[in-house]
Formats: C-alpha cells, sequence, structure tokens
C-alpha cells in the first residue's frame, strides 16, 4: 500500500463514484432492514442504521450516509448527524446487546453538524454519552472509516473493539477545511493543512490509534470485498474471546492507554 499525501488522500475520498454506506450494505449484507427514529425528537438521514445478515450472521449496522444526488445529500445533511442520529445509532447498538448482536459502525462524516437547532437539542451530550455507553456495550464492536473521520462526529461511532480504517481514509479531530480557516483564516489551504495533521491511515497505525489498515484494490468492488474480508476476520478474533468481561476490559484498556502523558508534581514545579 503506497502511503500517499493527506492531500491526494482527501480528493480520492471525496470522489463522488467512492462506495457510500448503502454499497457496502448491498454487497456485505442480506436481508437488510432500516429503522428509524430516535424515539425522543425524530428521524436523521444522517445516519443509517439497521440490522442484517453478514455471511448468515445476524449483525447491527450503523453508519454515516452522506448521499450520490443533491436531494440525497440536501436530506441526509451531507452526511453531518444531528444528536438524534447518534441516539438512534445508540438505541440500535443497546438493541443489539439485548439480542446479542455484534455492532459494525461504517464511519464516514467531516464531523457533527454544529447548527444551532442541533445544540439546542444537546450534540455534545449526545456524543459524549455515545462515546460513554459504547465502551460498555456488552456486545462486540466492529469499525471502519471509510472515508473521512471528522472530530466528534466519527468518534461516536468508533468507540470499539477493533477500529480500522480503509488506505486512503482520514481520521482527525477537526477536519483540513477547520484546521486551516482557524489556523491561518483561510480555508482554501485546506490540503496544507491535510498534510500537516498527520492524520492518514498509516499515521494512525503508527500512533497505535487503530488496529490495521484494509488495502482498496484497483476497483471498488475489491475495495468491497477486503472490507468483507477483514470483518469476517475480526469477528472470527472477537467470537474466540474466552468471556465478554474480557473484551470489555481489553477495549477499555486499549482505548485507556491512547496518547502520551506525564504527571507533574505541582509542588515541585512551581513557576514552570
Amino acid at each position: 500500500m503506497a502511503n500517499k499525501p493527506a492531500s491526494e488522500k482527501m480528493r480520492i475520498i471525496h470522489d463522488p463514484k467512492r462506495p457510500q454506506i448503502e454499497d457496502y450494505i448491498d454487497e456485505l449484507f442480506t436481508d437488510f432492514v432500516e429503522l428509524h427514529g430516535d424515539r425522543y425528537f425524530g428521524e436523521d438521514h444522517a445516519i443509517c442504521a439497521g440490522i442484517g445478515l453478514f455471511n448468515g450472521t445476524p449483525v447491527t449496522v450503523i453508519g454515516h450516509r452522506k448521499g450520490k444526488t443533491t436531494e440525497e445529500k440536501m436530506a441526509a445533511n451531507f452526511g453531518m448527524a444531528n444528536p438524534e442520529g447518534y441516539r438512534k445509532a445508540l438505541r440500535l447498538a443497546h438493541q443489539a446487546e439485548k439480542f446479542h448482536r455484534p455492532v459494525i459502525n461504517l464511519v464516514d462524516t467531516t464531523g457533527a453538524f454544529p447548527g444551532v437547532g442541533a445544540e439546542e437539542r444537546g450534540q455534545g451530550e449526545a456524543i459524549a454519552r455515545s462515546l460513554y455507553e459504547f465502551i460498555e456495550l456488552r456486545t462486540p464492536v466492529i469499525s471502519i472509516v471509510t472515508g473521512e473521520g471528522g472530530s466528534g462526529g466519527a468518534l461516536a461511532l468508533a468507540v470499539a473493539d477493533r477500529v480500522l480504517m480503509l488506505e486512503n481514509a482520514l481520521y482527525s479531530v477537526i477536519s483540513p477545511r477547520g484546521c486551516a480557516s482557524i489556523l491561518w483564516k483561510d480555508p482554501s489551504r485546506e490540503a496544507e493543512a491535510a498534510d500537516t495533521l498527520r492524520i492518514t491511515a498509516q499515521d494512525l497505525y503508527n500512533f497505535g490509534m487503530i488496529e490495521g489498515i484494509i488495502p482498496e484494490g484497483q476497483t471498488n468492488a475489491q475495495l468491497i470485498r477486503n472490507v468483507g474480508r477483514a470483518l469476517r476476520d475480526q469477528l472470527a478474533e472477537l467470537a474466540a474471546e474466552p468471556d465478554m468481561d474480557t473484551m470489555l476490559q481489553k477495549r477499555y484498556e486499549k482505548f485507556r492507554k491512547i496518547g502520551i502523558f506525564r504527571t507533574i508534581n505541582q509542588d515541585q514545579n512551581e513557576g514552570v
């Protein structure tokens, strides 16, 4: 797998012909039934969630929907979910827990929607609750970043036993355009920001943030087949865990050890 610059990967993942969640569902899952609503406010088309069969095994599939036509993109808010979308995702995740179905998350968003209405309905709380409850979800969880993994909007669906990325995917604390707007007051420098942030799959793997990189191949069909193989292998590994408590402890420790920090004794470092 060639390690292209992040700016080149950004161009690739923005290709309108790149597979989206509907393509993965059509090719990898059978008898899929989409479920709707968060039971609090309403339906959010930016999150697609439902149940289906993967190689004959019942699973719950949750992911960001971006849309392909102009009408679909507007209906899905260009993949930027509102709080009801994350509450719907969490509702389906708990349903999967109840019926012992693995959860498969497909992440592809520039970030959660930052609009006034979303904030009024508790966007931050919805994302925080998703993080809090996915870490303790008593069923296997696999998350795959298939395109853009932007900020908390992506992280809300990426607390999992296994986090994988496609080789051209990006995963970042902020979108490159948002970074360029803040640092240089110039959103047109997003390519430069992308190359500076170290947000490629190879970067994240070297940082220990993800468990693996999925090669994409030369065609969309090859890409989707590779995702299917990765899911098959990861589900088999998780099924071999001795018990759920062991799996939860490993999940917790995986996220607990991310990052580098040091503790400073304030009394000994006065004035530092």
